[in-house]
């Protein structure tokens, strides 16, 4: 049946239902406005259904039979069997759980939602094209837009994506009868992270990236020991060379790679993981209707309340500038509805935490040690490994260290770095401390609970002031 074309309007238009529009619909209807979510393909986005939510549950459903399968030092002995397809299906449930509870939120709030792929069809308009043959389309009038169509995975030349032998994470995530071998393009974190879940389900891993280390971006003596434990666990890792082309075999496909010098490398494998970065999808918009034009890097230029050059049009998440994480999008969601329902508001970036949840995990937020000293800052550091930690040593796993960087003049509390054990929690109790101003005096100060791994925290930052108990004072 044709539905034709109908004609509605709203306060705000949210385009995209993943981290960061669903949370500015929400917010947005909580303040008194009339909201209207445009989602085309599912609520939650590509967080909730392809990406953080998925991938944490392979890991840790991953690490407990690698765990189990691994602990006869503590006198512990198993042979876990895995079965993949229900693993899957698990995760599956725990994604339906927390994308039904979006629609939810959503309803209760009063946030009227469309399905549908929305694109400008002129000033305070969008028109949505609903999904199939002859269910037609809608043309919604706003006052107020917020752009949150998020990112898509990266193509390689020569390497689409056809989720047979070339697969993105999305399709790596919904497997249910694992691979015996698989070449992961890229050392970044989302390679890394599914790298690590296959090689512990029993996959060959071999990983190709174009640098010379894993998780490029981040120091060194985060990445170590993330590349150590991959090895640990079988992963051959090939270091600056460049994916050039596949071909199918008489068993499986034959990948090949290419040094600077044009020199060539052939992987056997069974199926190759493209993992090289995300792109912002901004191209299904029709953003020239209304003036808008993408910056270099494919964004689009905010303020500091998520505006765009067109006054009353937002973007915030991965469509916007800065670093593509699901909690930046979320609070650029909350600031932008506020903006708009008169509230004062305004993005504050010093301290957005971001965690890769690699074993070891690596949890990073404010300013490094050398990023203070740029900034003009003369930096106090504190460290304190988890091998001097009592908590860290009875869970098994006591790799890694809490580092905290300070303003030596004044104390407070600048950034921080971890790897270890639950470095993406830990991180949570600094960032406090970057976002509140707090010195290094009031987390040394703060008693901590024993035996945890959060006392890692309060002894780096004694540390820092020369007055540690449980490691050497610099």
């Amino acid at each position: 049946m044709v539905v034709g074309d109908i004609s509605t309007g709203t306060d705000v238009a949210v385009v995209g239902a993943g981290p960061g529009g669903y949370v500015a619909a929400i917010r947005a209807g909580q303040l008194g406005l009339d909201v209207t979510l445009v989602e085309k393909d599912a609520y939650g986005g590509t967080c909730l259904n392809y990406g953080c939510i998925p991938s944490k549950a392979m890991i840790t459903a991953s690490d407990v039979a690698h765990e189990a399968g691994n602990a006869e030092e503590m006198g512990v002995y198993a042979d876990p069997e895995v079965d993949v397809a229900e693993m899957v299906d698990w995760k599956d449930g725990v994604v339906d759980q927390l994308t039904g509870g979006v629609e939810k939120l959503c309803k209760a709030n009063g946030v009227n939602l469309v399905e549908g792929r929305a694109e400008f069809a002129g000033n305070d308009k969008l028109r949505v094209v609903h999904g199939g043959d002859g269910q037609g389309s809608e043309t919604i009038e706003y006052e107020h837009c917020i752009v949150a169509t998020g990112s898509r995975a990266i193509e390689v030349p020569g390497f689409e994506f056809d989720s047979e032998h070339v697969l993105d994470s999305r399709d790596a995530l919904a497997m249910d009868d694992l691979p015996e071998s698989m070449v992961v393009v890229g050392a970044g974190y989302i390679g890394m992270e599914l790298s690590t879940v296959l090689a512990k389900l029993g996959v060959d891993v071999t990983v190709v990236e174009m640098l010379d280390s894993v998780l490029p971006t981040y120091p060194d003596d985060l990445a170590k020991p993330v590349k150590d434990r991959a090895e640990e666990l079988g992963i051959d890792f090939h270091f600056g060379l460049a994916a050039d082309s596949w071909e199918e075999a008489d068993d499986g496909i034959v990948v090949t790679a290419e040094d600077e010098d044009g020199e060539t490398t052939e992987f056997d494998t069974d199926k190759v993981l493209v993992a090289v970065g995300r792109q912002p999808v901004l191209d299904t918009l029709n953003l020239e209707e209304i003036g808008l034009e993408p910056n270099d890097d494919g964004r689009l230029e905010t303020d500091h309340e998520a505006r765009t050059d067109v006054d009353n049009v937002f973007a915030i998440g991965d469509v916007a500038p800065g670093p593509m994480l699901a909690h930046k999008a979320s609070k650029e969601g909350q600031v932008a509805a506020e903006v708009i329902a008169g509230e004062p508001a305004a993005l504050d970036y010093m301290a957005v935490p971001a965690a890769v949840f690699t074993d070891p995990e690596i949890a990073t937020v404010g300013l490094s040690e050398e990023e203070a000293e740029e900034q003009g800052y003369e930096p106090a550091v504190g460290k304190f490994p988890f091998s001097a930690s009592g908590r860290a040593l009875t869970t098994g796993d006591p790799e890694g260290f809490v580092r905290v960087v300070a303003d030596e003049e004044s104390g407070f509390i600048l950034g921080a770095q971890i790897v270890g054990p639950e470095a993406s929690e830990l991180i949570a109790e600094l960032g406090l401390a970057v976002e509140m101003g707090a010195t290094l005096e009031d987390v040394a100060s703060t008693i901590h609970t024993h035996p945890t791994l959060s006392e890692a925290t309060m002894e780096a930052a004694e540390h820092a002031l020369g007055h540690a108990i449980h490691t050497l004072n610099r």
